[in-house]
């Protein structure tokens, strides 16, 4: 996908969130801004690491 495309598709989305999580996901667009772009890959994986593997994850924990 393009720039634009990809815009397009977050500005479709943002049509949709009820205005009380506006603020919010307004914060969170800012919050990773400000974050070296190396530092929100690596976060990303691990979130998708977490949600792929919680199953695991939960039988491990106990």
């Amino acid at each position: 996908m393009t720039r634009t495309q990809i815009q397009a598709e977050i500005q479709k989305v943002i049509d949709n969130v009820p205005e009380s999580i506006l603020q919010d996901v307004l914060d969170f667009l800012k919050e990773l801004q400000a974050q070296p772009a190396d530092k929100v890959k690596m976060a990303n994986n691990l979130r998708k690491i977490l949600l792929e593997d919680k199953e695991l994850l939960e039988k491990l924990a106990q």
